[in-house]
């Protein structure tokens, strides 16, 4: 009985059975041993603040446009973001694939994923199911990280404890950082990036974190802040505790600016860079010497490695007949997750 998880409307979702077709010439199948979903992203959807639901984006002018048929489109959205399992079948004319071969790839809470022969990720023998689902955050934390040019014996602030901060953190340690503090309200967040290597964590809940930072600094303030929560408080407290002209790169993907944020402060007189930071938009920064697909491809290689620790990142791990109010729960009880991951 094959299962997936869809959501029909606004912060709903259920499980349900579906059939796969016939497969393809060309095509090869796996049945999926585990998923996890990707939290920041997927829930702007999944809490119609998408801005693709009543726009589209204009790729000549390089701007969203109000679009008629955007907001026509019915509700739909598949839950889940990585998957990995076995091959289970082979299409015609597909050399080089074994049925049992352990394969990943992008998709949702799903049974069995159908793709295109050399359009999967590789599994290397040994490599944790959960390294390979921090894949899709690898790459944004490391895009973050370049983008605020962490360099060696600088002092770097973390502000989200998701999978892609508590994976910022981490880089920023590989890159050579001085100190790497950490913050974000969940207990359980920070107390994971500390097992992962930062050397402080703060609760942004408790008092003024902007001059915590500065304290912690020597009064200079951190050289790269990487926030990742997509918060206006968190943004404004990044802007208040990074140095003189030091480097603050936004990954969050942030919704409408209703308070939170001052830029006649701190930013008027500080002079901080603000870099909007965003991996897969083309050119990258540093074009043409890297590019979207360079850290897609340096992510993957430092998880293979086991140069991360991703164990206690997905968190928790619940079964596919569990995962449809398990998704839903995260928004009532976020300090219960990290990143959700699905056992089928």
């Amino acid at each position: 009985m094959l299962k997936e998880v869809v959501s029909l409307e606004m912060r709903k979702c259920i499980l349900r059975e579906y059939e796969d077709a016939p497969l393809k010439p060309g095509y090869v199948r796996a049945k999926v041993q585990y998923a996890a979903a990707k939290h920041g992203t997927e829930f702007t959807h999944f809490r119609g603040q998408d801005p693709f639901l009543e726009n589209d984006f204009d790729e000549e002018y390089q701007l969203f446009r109000p679009s008629q048929a955007a907001k026509d489109r019915p509700y739909f959205m598949t839950p889940g973001n990585m998957w990995v399992g076995e091959i289970c079948e082979i299409g015609e004319g597909v050399e080089g694939y074994t049925i049992g071969q352990k394969v990943a790839g992008y998709g949702p809470f799903k049974s069995t994923h159908t793709f295109k022969a050399g359009e999967e990720l590789q599994v290397p023998e040994g490599m944790s199911w959960k390294a390979i689902m921090c894949y899709d955050p690898c790459q944004f934390a490391l895009g973050g990280v370049r983008d605020g040019n962490v360099r060696p014996g600088d002092n770097v602030v973390v502000f989200g404890m998701g999978a892609i901060g508590l994976i910022a953190a981490q880089l920023a340690k590989i890159a050579g950082a001085r100190q790497v503090i950490v913050v974000d309200p969940i207990e359980k967040r920070r107390q994971i990036a500390l097992e992962n290597g930062a050397d402080v964590a703060l609760d942004s809940l408790d008092g003024d974190i902007g001059l915590k930072i500065k304290e912690l600094t020597d009064k200079r303030g951190a050289d790269v802040i990487i926030e990742t929560s997509a918060n206006y408080n968190a943004l404004q407290q990044a802007i208040r505790g990074v140095a003189y002209n030091g480097n603050i790169a936004v990954v969050g993907w942030y919704k409408e600016c209703h308070g939170g944020l001052n830029l006649g402060r701190e930013a008027h007189f500080n002079q901080p860079n603000i870099l909007v930071s965003r991996a897969c938009s083309e050119p990258n920064r540093e074009y043409p010497r890297w590019d979207f697909k360079r850290l897609c491809d340096a992510s993957w290689e430092m998880l293979c490695k086991g140069m991360l620790k991703c164990d206690n990142i997905v968190d928790p791990v619940v079964s596919i007949e569990e995962a449809a109010e398990a998704y839903m729960a995260i928004e009532q009880n976020p300090n219960e997750s990290v990143k959700l991951g699905v056992k089928f």
